[in-house]
């Protein structure tokens, strides 16, 4: 007996090996983390994925792609065992088309599924082995699964290929299209003039300009809400001009004129619990325009590398633990040396030490920055100086720098 699948077909097999099949299938409905872990590399590991590993939002969609197949082909062979399994075609993929088209990728870049798929295959086996040790039960079951496995990943690729199509036509029309092509034109430093720029994004390019990143990377969250904090970074500004590009269904590029209030950001984007912004430097002109949205990609980076839970985060409150962190070793043998046991105290410790290093070593300044007497901040310091390996007079500077690094880890 066969069964057809979308092209897909192959004889039943014997209820002993379906059997198997399914047993498999239910372990595989629970992955280890080490599982996905290896899954995910293999996939944003793909030379032509490293653009998109890069951006946080992108990276976080393709592991969910990953989950989503991976529990799509083996649910389905719970339900029905050793049958062909239908292309995924739910939301969480087909997501991924749409954003590839917006990063200017193509149907070849999904070759990184077949990445995925050479690591699927060798977990897959894994499984198999433990199910039975009779070599006739074991080829059958890998004879079929593994052709399951091929068709599916066949079929779901197919379906984002055809889904990128579709997508890539709807992006070429309207005026989307061409506000996110001279986007583009614009950060490749393309040649067109100033004047036709600003006609079509309707934005003035020759003024100050901060560019900002603004993203979730929540599942299922309200993203209009991205929208929302696009308009209150215009706010923030002062109720500036205002850009704001779809990069991804996730993600927000936004230039404002002038400079958001810092204050004002932070008070009002708090409404907006699932949103984060990266904010860029401040800098004039086309080149500006360029390199503020540069480093607001650099923020938006590094506190995802970091794990940070900062809300928003600025390119010059970052722009030193970027250098430091480079390497993420290096990064933590640096925080161990610098400041010993004060890593772990409590957080009021650490935050008098950080604020006292930011009004220049005077402790009355520091009282009135925390909101506090003078004398706990000393008290406070006075601790600090017991914890750390050296006295804090002794290496001000790096105690500082690793302070920072803790600081954007999340780890106050």
């Amino acid at each position: 007996m066969h069964r057809t699948i979308r092209g897909m077909s192959w004889p039943l097999p014997s209820r002993r090996t379906r059997e198997l099949i399914r047993r498999g299938a239910e372990i595989a409905l629970q992955p280890s983390a080490a599982w996905l872990e290896e899954l995910d590399a293999a996939t944003l590991d793909e030379p032509r994925w490293q653009q998109i590993a890069a951006d946080p939002v992108l990276a976080a969609a393709v592991r969910r792609s990953n989950r989503s197949n991976l529990l799509f082909w083996a649910a389905a062979n719970v339900r029905s065992p050793g049958e062909p399994v239908a292309p995924n075609e739910s939301e969480t993929p087909l997501t991924i088309a749409r954003d590839l088209i917006r990063r200017g990728l193509d149907e070849s870049s999904l070759d990184a599924y077949r990445a995925a798929e050479s690591v699927v295959i060798r977990l897959w086996t894994q499984i198999a082995c433990t199910l039975t040790s009779d070599t006739e039960e074991l080829r059958d079951l890998l004879d079929v699964s593994l052709r399951s496995i091929a068709a599916f990943v066949d079929a779901t690729v197919f379906a984002i290929s055809d889904r990128m199509r579709t997508e890539r036509g709807a992006l070429t029309r309207g005026s989307h299209a061409e506000r996110r092509e001279t986007v583009t034109l614009l950060l490749d430093g393309a040649p067109i003039t100033v004047q036709r720029a600003e006609a079509r994004l309707r934005y003035p390019l020759t003024t100050m300009h901060t560019a900002a990143v603004a993203w979730t990377d929540e599942p299922g969250a309200d993203l209009n809400q991205l929208d929302a904090a696009a308009d209150l970074l215009a706010t923030a500004a002062g109720r500036s001009r205002s850009l704001s590009i779809l990069a991804s269904a996730a993600t927000r590029w936004v230039w404002v004129n002038g400079r958001p209030e810092s204050s004002m950001l932070h008070r009002t984007l708090s409404d907006l619990p699932t949103v984060r912004v990266a904010l860029g430097s401040t800098a004039s002109g086309v080149d500006g325009f360029r390199r503020s949205h540069l480093d607001a990609l650099t923020t938006q980076r590094l506190i995802a590398r970091l794990a940070s839970t900062q809300q928003v985060a600025a390119y010059e409150e970052i722009e030193l633990v970027a250098l430091l962190t480079h390497s993420p070793q290096n990064a933590d043998r640096f925080v161990s040396r610098l400041l010993g046991d004060l890593r772990t105290a409590p957080p009021e410790i650490i935050e008098a030490v950080r604020a006292f290093i930011a009004e220049q070593c005077n402790a009355s300044r520091t009282a009135e920055r925390l909101f506090t007497h003078r004398n706990t901040v000393l008290r406070r310091l006075a601790r600090a100086d017991h914890l750390l390996p050296r006295p804090l007079t002794d290496n001000t500077l790096e105690v500082g720098a690793a302070l920072e690094i803790l600081h954007w880890r999340g780890h106050m």
